[in-house]
């Protein structure tokens, strides 16, 4: 689900077959992410074509090898996990049947993400890689050192985040799609809806301030965790936060790029190794 309210560089391996198309550092690769599910829409009837142009097609096809008959771990989207078998095998495309969908998905992250909304291609890699940890909904916020210019981007479509959000999930053979909902104004935001958001939850903003305690680790109760932009909350903000019942906490003293410390913060609080 999105809500729509209003309006790096890592080297990646290239599939066989697109070893020549140009590509951008600090682009978001679809292909560096490994498809553990082949997942399908319910709008997917069984047995379903794969056309050449998805990527599951490539998966399917280059790098399982997969042969008329062979079995497959597939998931519905917002169902149950299973086997699945290939039915057919043409050149422009791959057809895949329901065997036996009789699992169900990993348990989620009892944690809410409320993250500063980062640049572009920063944000595609952290929503891939928070959807594949577990957690189930997500507020990108506006805040003060957020450029605005951010928000025109194409990949905030609803189209471009749930196809994000699918790569983390077959990375990590889950099928429930995070809610992300998309919050362009900080202080209407944390005043008038985030009291009824985080209500029964530890409250956590990460913010490196004198006073902020180290981030608890095995948390057991459900947390909302509040992460902003490269250059931290501005004082006004973190003021509003703590009015909001927030405490400050920290990883330590190094300072980390926007997606690690999203991923260490996460860690640690679910005390995932």
């Amino acid at each position: 689900m999105v809500e729509w309210n209003s309006l790096e560089n890592c080297r990646v391996a290239r599939p066989p077959g697109f070893e020549s198309l140009p590509l951008r550092q600090s682009s978001f690769n679809r292909f560096s992410l490994k498809m553990n599910l082949i997942l399908f829409d319910s709008s997917e009837v069984s047995p379903f074509a794969i056309p050449l142009s998805d990527p599951r097609y490539h998966h399917i096809k280059n790098i399982l090898k997969a042969r008329l008959g062979d079995e497959l771990t597939i998931g519905q989207i917002n169902g149950r996990m299973g086997k699945g078998r290939i039915a057919a095998i043409h050149e422009e495309n791959v057809t895949v049947e329901a065997v036996n969908l009789d699992q169900e998905p990993p348990k989620p992250l009892a944690i809410t993400l409320i993250l500063a909304l980062p640049r572009p291609p920063m944000l595609q890699r952290t929503l891939a890689a928070v959807a594949s940890l577990g957690i189930k909904r997500i507020y990108l916020i506006q805040t003060n050192r957020v450029e605005k210019s951010y928000w025109n981007s194409h990949v905030l479509k609803p189209e471009e985040i749930r196809k994000t959000l699918i790569l983390g999930l077959q990375q990590a053979k889950d099928t429930v799609l995070p809610e992300v909902h998309l919050k362009k104004r900080f202080k209407p935001f944390v005043q008038d809806e985030l009291p009824g958001i985080a209500e029964g939850f530890l409250k956590l903003a990460a913010h490196p301030e004198a006073g902020a305690k180290s981030c608890p680790v095995d948390v057991k109760q459900p947390v909302i965790l509040m992460i902003g932009p490269e250059g931290g909350f501005v004082p006004y903000e973190i003021e509003l936060l703590k009015q909001a019942g927030f405490q400050t906490v920290h990883l330590g003293e190094r300072i980390l790029r926007f997606e690690t410390a999203v991923e260490g913060l996460l860690c640690r609080i679910a005390n995932i190794s």
